[in-house]
C-alpha cells in the first residue's frame, strides 16, 4: 500500500511541477520574473527526479535497501539543485521587486550557495553509503538554512511593503518547507517514520510553484 501510495504521489509531483514550470517559461512572455520562475520550477522537478524516479523504481521492485546507490546519487544531486532552486528565488525577488544594486546581498546568497554545494561534494558525507554520517548532513544544510531564511526574510518584507497580494505567501511556503525537512535530517534515521514529512515538504514547493503559476495567468493576459 505504502508503495503504490508514495509512488503515486512522487509520479504526480514530479509531473506537475515540470509541466507548469514549462507551461510558465512559454507563457510568460516577455515577463523576465515568470520566465525564471517556470525554469526554477523545472529545476526543481528535474533535480527531484533524480531521487525520486529510483525511489519509486526501488518501491515497486526489490526494496530501498537494494538501492542504496543510485538512491545517494539521487540525494546528491537533488541537495545541488535545491541550493540552484534558492539563488533561482533570489533572482525572481529582485526582478519581481525591481531589486537593483544590492552587491553585498548577493555576495551572500552566492557565498552560502557556494559552501552548501561545496560541503555536498565532500566524500565524508557518504551519498554512496547505507551509512551516511548525521554530522555531516546537519554541516551540509547549515548554510542551506541560512540561504532559506535569507529568502524567506526577503520575500516577507518586499511582498508587505509592495503590498503584493499575488506574492504575500511565499515567504509561508519557504517556512514551512523546511520545517518539515529539518526533523527528516535530524532525526528520520533515528525514526523512520519521520520520513514521512517530506510529503508535506513537497507539497509546501509545490504551494510555492502554484503561486508563480497563479500570478503570471492573473498578470498576464
Amino acid at each position: 500500500m505504502q508503495a503504490v501510495a508514495e509512488t503515486l504521489f512522487d509520479i504526480v509531483y514530479l509531473i506537475t511541477v515540470i509541466t507548469i514550470g514549462i507551461l510558465m517559461i512559454r507563457g510568460s512572455g516577455g515577463a523576465r520574473p515568470f520566465r525564471l520562475f517556470g525554469w526554477m520550477a523545472v529545476v526543481l522537478g528535474a533535480g527531484d527526479s533524480f531521487h525520486l524516479v529510483p525511489r519509486v523504481i526501488a518501491l515497486c521492485t526489490t526494496g530501498l535497501e537494494n538501492y542504496t546507490v543510485p538512491l545517494g546519487l539521487g540525494k546528491w544531486v537533488t541537495s545541488v539543485t535545491m541550493t540552484i532552486f534558492y539563488v533561482l528565488l533570489y533572482y525572481v525577488w529582485r526582478q519581481r521587486y525591481q531589486v537593483s544594486g544590492r552587491g553585498g546581498l548577493t555576495a551572500a546568497v552566492y557565498a552560502l550557495a557556494g559552501v552548501r554545494i561545496a560541503l555536498c561534494m565532500m566524500p565524508q558525507n557518504q551519498w554512496l553509503s547505507a551509512e551516511a554520517p548525521l554530522s555531516w548532513g546537519i554541516c551540509r544544510n547549515v548554510p542551506f538554512a541560512l540561504l532559506g531564511l535569507l529568502v524567506i526574510v526577503l520575500f516577507y518584507r518586499s511582498a508587505r511593503e509592495h503590498k503584493d497580494r499575488a506574492f504575500r505567501w511565499i515567504w509561508l511556503t519557504i517556512v514551512l518547507s523546511f520545517g518539515f525537512y529539518i526533523p527528516v535530517v535530524l532525526w528520520a534515521d533515528a525514526v523512520p517514520m519521520i520520513g514521512m514529512l517530506m510529503i508535506p515538504k513537497t507539497c509546501a514547493y509545490v504551494w510555492t510553484v502554484l503561486i508563480g503559476y497563479f500570478a503570471m495567468k492573473q498578470e498576464c493576459k
